[in-house]
């Protein structure tokens, strides 16, 4: 009762078994067709064989037995069309299943895919993620803050300190003499001796001064 309501489960055709049968009575049509192609050969043979010994009766008879053996293989060729037209109707169809197939089994492995990453899932994740590199962020900088006697620092006080600093190398540069570059000798002619300078006289001052130093080396 429940085979009649349902109905038997369809056997699910083997493509491949089927295009290898094909083949199979493929090949055996090919072999029927050239034994029959021999047999009208044979006969046109001995139609001739008769003709030449004037027996127009056996002569006829062969040429009959030759069109039977043409029709059959005329019919024969026809079947070998059939099946070749079969095979290439199973070939584009085994073809074509096993795409469904493919695609069948990829929108499957999507979806799972998607049941296993919904929305939900992405989106607290990357609040995790958020979340941690925000608490990552806040160590670091924990770690580079400055500790102990250097924590009392004024940012602001060292930075006027060390503009102060800079003025002043600036004035002291600016104040400093500049440096006259050192006269060339005067350029004596060949052959001539440059005269020595005369003995400069010694000032009233400076005769006061050697009298006064003689008197307290005695």
């Amino acid at each position: 009762m429940f085979t009649r309501i349902v109905g038997k489960p369809k056997k699910e055709t083997n493509a491949l078994a089927t295009i290898d049968k094909l083949n199979e009575t493929l090949e055996m049509l090919e072999k029927k067709e050239n034994v029959l192609i021999k047999k009208a050969a044979a006969e046109v043979e001995k139609a001739k064989e008769f003709s030449r010994v004037k027996n127009k009766r056996a002569a006829i008879q062969c040429l009959k037995r030759k069109r039977l053996y043409e029709q059959q293989i005329e019919q024969l060729g026809n079947f070998q069309l059939r099946i070749h037209d079969q095979m290439i109707m199973l070939e584009g169809a085994k073809a074509t299943t096993e795409t469904v197939d493919a695609l069948r089994s990829g929108a499957s492995a999507m979806k799972a895919m998607q049941k296993a990453t919904n929305i939900d899932d992405v989106d607290k994740t990357m609040d995790e993620i958020n979340e941690q590199t925000e608490n990552m962020k806040q160590i670091q900088e924990a770690l580079s803050a400055p500790i102990g006697a250097a924590a009392d620092f004024d940012e602001d006080e060292l930075e006027a300190e060390l503009e102060e600093l800079e003025g002043a190398e600036l004035e002291e540069q600016l104040l400093q003499p500049a440096t006259s570059a050192p006269a060339s000798p005067a350029q004596v002619p060949a052959g001539r001796v440059p005269a020595r300078p005369a003995p400069q006289k010694n000032t009233a001052e400076e005769d006061e001064l050697a009298a006064l130093q003689a008197e307290m080396a005695l």
